[in-house]
């Protein structure tokens, strides 16, 4: 997924915002009016639901772009693992391969998140692709060193989250701030999630008939493909940033990072999306431990990571199809908490099937998001947006890694059953005191909605 823009535009730069660290931790600028999107959908006659997503012309085409990208990401992931292996016959190296897919994010998203408001999002969406397109085709040439191909691994994944993050604040302006913009946000989870499914069978078909530079150089075209489905079917609109002192990208980058963690409500959001992730790994990146650990083989392994993503794309859709907009908000809090406590089953080592239900139950509590999105849309400033959410993005990545790392860690030291159950536990733990701080700082819950409301931070939470 893409990420990195051109022209150094002259003159862009963050508003003068106080500093949270000076004024206090709410001192987010007030929030301009919505710029409008197109208006939901209303009338007997008009599309429902995801229809109505599909109906805005803009949409269609970043859904497709999207689903291009994450083929492409995922098919490459695959075939530079086992080239990497042809190469060194390491398996460390080969890991490492795909531990560079996240590690980087943190870097990515921290330092280059200004370009997603800097810049127009769809130069910056359509450089992005072009970067990772001219990436993965170096990849492909037969002289390029194994160190080559690692460090263009890590400048793939250091531009994602720019990518994915000015996508993101791009919707709102697609899809405006309301129904549509959240069940947008949905179609494309439930395509990462399925692509996790399908993608990594595609590819290992793909190199059984193919070499390994082979299946690399066909993931060029889906890059390319991509950036001109931005690029003809995506409106080009003006940067968020407003003109100023032509501050660096670097200090726009870390002063939006630090605005937006300094801000109360915000930074609880941003956990509630973090947390969660981080522990709810713990199955997966085991798995392959547990199966042998209860003497099963590759089909039930297989089993056991499809399960997971098989309950998370199911719930979301039935989150996003069956229920209201009040009750998705409802149900965010109670899912977050609880979310977890179906993996405690772990600590009785059940087989197969009692460990699949565990883990599609788990993956069904991930429809918390959904309602989330809406929440977080609604507490960043709209000139921060773009900063806010590759802030997100990078954030997620790299808590998921830190998660599966130290999950391994502790499968080294005590039974794999044991590690997951633990994590449930801990997990649960530190989620409930996160809860109940993103309800103290819900508009109109008390301390946390005054801060909000002498910030200029009083918008409400749409319910419809």
């Amino acid at each position: 997924m893409p990420r990195d823009t051109t022209d150094p535009g002259a003159g862009r730069h963050t508003p003068d915002i106080p500093d949270p660290a000076v004024a206090g931790p709410a001192a987010l600028p007030a929030p301009p009016p919505e710029r409008a999107g197109p208006p939901d959908p209303s009338g007997p006659a008009a599309p429902r639901g995801y229809r109505a997503v599909f109906a805005v012309r803009e949409f269609r085409a970043v859904f497709a772009a999207h689903l291009l990208s994450l083929l492409g990401v995922v098919v490459s992931e695959l075939a530079l693992t086992v080239l990497v292996y042809d190469l060194t016959s390491s398996p460390l190296l080969s890991a490492l391969t795909f531990a560079l897919g996240t590690l980087p994010y943190l870097v990515g998203g921290t330092l280059l998140g200004g370009l997603a408001d800097r810049y127009p999002a769809r130069r910056v969406l359509v450089t992005c692709d072009l970067v990772c397109a001219v990436c993965v085709a170096v990849m492909v040439l037969p002289g390029t060193p194994v160190a080559g191909l690692l460090g263009l691994r890590c400048l793939v994944a250091a531009v994602s989250p720019v990518f994915t993050g000015t996508r993101m604040a791009a919707l709102t302006d697609i899809l405006g701030e309301g129904e549509l913009f959240v069940l947008g946000r949905s179609l494309l989870r439930i395509v990462s999630q399925g692509s996790l499914l399908a993608g990594f069978g595609v590819g290992g078909v793909l190199l059984t008939v193919v070499s390994p530079r082979g299946a690399i150089t066909l993931t060029v075209a889906t890059f390319l493909c991509s950036a001109a489905l931005l690029r003809f079917g995506t409106r080009d609109r003006p940067a968020r940033a407003k003109d100023g002192d032509g501050a660096s990208l670097l200090g726009e980058s870390l002063s939006g990072a630090r605005l937006v963690l300094g801000h109360r409500r915000v930074r609880a959001l941003l956990l509630l999306f973090w947390l969660p992730p981080m522990f709810v790994v713990a199955p997966e990146a085991v798995a392959a431990p547990y199966a042998d650990e209860i003497g099963v083989g590759p089909a039930a392994l297989g089993l056991l990571m499809c399960a997971m993503p098989v309950g998370h794309i199911a719930s979301e859709l039935y989150a996003g199809s069956a229920l209201r907009p009040r009750t998705r908000e409802r149900i965010v809090l109670p899912l977050a908490a609880a979310g977890l406590l179906p993996l405690v089953v772990y600590a009785l080592t059940p087989g197969v099937a009692g460990a699949a239900a565990a883990l599609v139950v788990t993956g069904a509590s991930s429809a918390y998001v959904i309602g989330l999105d809406q929440w977080f849309v609604a507490a960043v400033p709209e000139e921060l947006r773009g900063r806010a959410m590759t802030l997100l993005t990078a954030g997620l990545m790299t808590l998921q890694g830190v998660g599966m790392a130290l999950t391994g860690l502790a499968a080294e030291f005590f039974p794999v059953h044991g590690v997951v159950a633990g994590a449930a536990v801990l997990g649960t733990l530190c989620l409930l005191p996160l809860v109940a701080e993103v309800r103290a700082t819900a508009p109109g819950a008390g301390a946390g909605a005054r801060t909000e409301v002498r910030d200029g931070e009083d918008r409400q939470v749409p319910h419809g």
